[in-house]
């Protein structure tokens, strides 16, 4: 599980529309780099150290598990999207977005390329006023002062005006669902998705354990026979599971994420079962499903078939390789029938046929603004 930390930025525009400038930083930081926790009032302030447009800033305090130099070449890089063009000279010159790294826990760090508390953050008040209004309490790690107090210390005699307008703090995944479940056909990398999301917002996260089943490999290689005894040690297990895990949350915990929903045991069972068996079946589910907790989101994956065979031909589950494109086909004609009928789920279907979201960073991040947007 990767750390959360927090830190402080200041935001600062002074060209074009400074407040969609700043806005768009704090969605490219929610986006890029950790989730926004608490945004200040925009405050304006006379151009700092020469003659230019008044500056419109504010501080933010956001989570991350980025380290200080990753998170500073991710906030230069934000920066950069957003159109900024850095001059060589070390004079201050006009700027659509500036990041500065104000705190980051209460670590202090100095180094060649970063230096943290920032070195001039209590001789500014359009640093200090701002951030004494998220974190007045909070302590500076140098001065051993809380940050209400290093405001009243500051002798900077700047006027700094504190404007109407208020920017828009984006919600968290964490904050926004407290369940979310995610489905797709065997290979479209679910339990990929479930594991990077628990990294990112430090959730819990809910796996099938398919490993466990000893009627898996017998059931690939008879399935008329094993088919039934399978299907229902599945149902039965995945009702403990959902049933134990999501009664409560753990302590520090309140988002959940899994790799399955209970109704993914009815949708394989129309597929192996026969007529019968699925009569009787059907039965036993119906009784378990009342009872199971809904996901706040049910996110289906959806991958072509032939991608689907590459990813299992990937991982190399040796009772999974005889696989074929006909089965994988009816499973997600169950699931696409699932989706259409089902009325009480909120669903979102994302296409994942052209994305490599586990070695590309880009497309995961675009898999979490689909899922943001839902």
């Amino acid at each position: 599980m990767k750390i959360q930390r927090i830190t402080y930025l200041s935001l600062g525009s002074n060209q074009g529309n400074k407040l969609d400038n700043l806005q768009k930083a704090i969605n490219a930081i929610a986006d890029k780099i950790g989730a926004v926790q608490k945004v200040s009032s925009v405050y304006k302030t006379a151009s700092w150290g020469y003659e230019g447009e008044d500056f419109y800033n504010i501080c933010i305090q956001i989570s991350t598990y980025l380290q200080p130099e990753s998170l500073m070449e991710r906030l230069l890089q934000v920066e950069t999207d957003l159109g900024r063009v850095r001059s060589n000279s070390d004079n201050y010159t006009d700027r659509n977005i500036d990041i500065d790294i104000l705190l980051f826990d209460d670590e202090i760090i100095f180094s060649k390329t970063l230096k943290i508390p920032h070195p001039r953050m209590l001789e500014r008040k359009f640093v200090l006023v701002p951030l004494e209004e998220i974190a007045k309490n909070s302590i500076h790690p140098v001065e051993k002062k809380q940050l209400h107090q290093c405001l009243k210390n500051c002798t900077d005699d700047s006027l700094i005006e504190k404007l109407p307008d208020q920017l828009i703090r984006p919600i968290p995944l964490s904050e926004k669902y407290n369940y979310i479940a995610i489905e797709g056909n065997i290979g479209a990398g679910k339990t990929s998705l479930v594991n990077m999301m628990s990294d990112e917002f430090n959730a819990k996260v809910v796996l099938e354990r398919f490993a466990d089943n000893p009627f898996l490999p017998k059931f690939y290689e008879d399935k008329e026979r094993y088919a039934f005894p399978l299907e229902m040690s599945f149902l039965a297990d995945r009702y403990q599971q959902l049933s134990d895990d999501l009664a409560q949350f753990d302590l520090f915990k309140n988002f959940i994420v899994s790799d399955y929903y209970i109704f993914k045991s009815l949708i394989f069972a129309q597929v192996t079962l026969q007529k019968e068996e699925y009569a009787l079946y059907r039965k036993m589910f119906d009784i378990m499903y009342k009872e199971i907790t809904k996901p706040d989101l049910y996110i289906y994956l959806y991958q072509n078939t032939d991608r689907l065979l590459e990813n299992i031909k990937k991982r190399g589950r040796e009772y999974e390789q005889n696989i074929e494109a006909e089965y994988l086909q009816k499973i997600h004609d169950g699931y696409a029938n699932f989706i259409k009928t089902e009325q009480h789920l909120n669903t979102l279907i994302i296409d994942v046929s052209e994305l490599d979201f586990v070695e590309n960073n880009h497309d995961y991040e675009e898999i979490l603004k689909k899922i943001n947007l839902s």
